[in-house]
């Protein structure tokens, strides 16, 4: 014989139970190794939905150093930091040349935008010449242990910040036409390795034109001939890249590289957002 239902249970009724959060709105499952995969594709979609808003075709990536002091900051004591703040100023001087040259190709869309690591350093002196040339820039940050707060000098509405290495360097290869290396430590190291070897590897569908600023510095670090001799990469792993040691020659080989793409047909495939194609009339949501 079954318990009546006052005999089932003595205590009072649960209280009122509260929605639970929407799945996309509830951060401990967002955050936990569960939600790992939708963290990965928000930074691949939500950096490509900006893109194609600010109407971004292509790149020019500066990699370098955020250790590099510019030459208003450099201890004029410090003789490394002085020759240092060489290279910060000549990738703010490169970036505004190359930027002031793209401003004027024709085309609906913004071309070879100064693209940076979003920090500072070369990457600060890089967003800073594309702001003095009037142009937009890209900063790419990365959410590090010791923060790394965006320079001043990136275009706000292409201020991006990213937890996965590997989506930030798909970022970087992604829309790149042309890359300058400045010296740099190991995450430089690591970035242009990793641009040089899909180049080696045929990975990349276009061709990205590769300068190392600074032959000097980069061949004190990377023995080359070295690396030829003991059959670790051919002779012609080298045409990957060229070498420049002023901003003026820089801006030759950019210029050079990025000849076939300013020669195409101008062609406005400009991809529309799901709010473009829908239009106005469709509800909006917080989602």
């Amino acid at each position: 014989m079954s318990d009546t239902p006052e005999q089932r249970s003595s205590s009072a009724p649960p209280a009122t139970l509260p929605r639970a959060p929407l799945a996309y709105r509830n951060d401990d499952f967002i955050d936990s190794p569960d939600g790992r995969l939708l963290r990965m594709m928000a930074e691949y979609q939500e950096p490509l939905a900006r893109f194609r808003r600010e109407r971004i075709e292509d790149t020019v990536v500066f990699f370098g150093s955020a250790r590099f002091p510019s030459p208003e900051t450099a201890d004029p004591a410090n003789a490394d930091a002085v020759e240092m703040s060489g290279y910060s100023e000549a990738a703010r001087t490169l970036a505004y040349l190359v930027s002031v040259w793209a401003r004027e190709l024709p085309g609906p869309r913004h071309r070879f935008v100064i693209t940076s690591g979003g920090g500072p350093g070369i990457m600060e002196a890089a967003n800073r010449g594309a702001w003095e040339a009037g142009a937009k820039s890209i900063g790419l940050n990365i959410k590090l242990t010791h923060e790394q707060e965006p320079n001043r000098y990136i275009t706000p509405e292409l201020n991006f910040e990213f937890h996965y290495f590997f989506m930030r360097k798909y970022w970087f290869a992604y829309l790149a036409k042309a890359l300058v290396v400045f010296p740099g430590g190991f995450g430089t190291l690591d970035e242009m390795f990793e641009i040089l070897t899909l180049a080696q590897t045929g990975k990349l569908l276009t061709r990205i034109q590769v300068v190392l600023y600074g032959s000097t510095y980069w061949k004190s670090v990377v023995n080359f001939e070295f690396l030829i001799q003991k059959g670790a990469i051919s002779r012609e792993d080298l045409e990957l890249f060229h070498f420049a040691d002023t901003p003026e020659e820089a801006f030759a080989l950019l210029r050079e590289g990025l000849a076939p793409y300013t020669e195409a047909p101008v062609v406005d495939d400009w991809a529309p957002s799901a709010q473009d194609l829908l239009g106005p009339a469709i509800q909006h949501t917080a989602g």
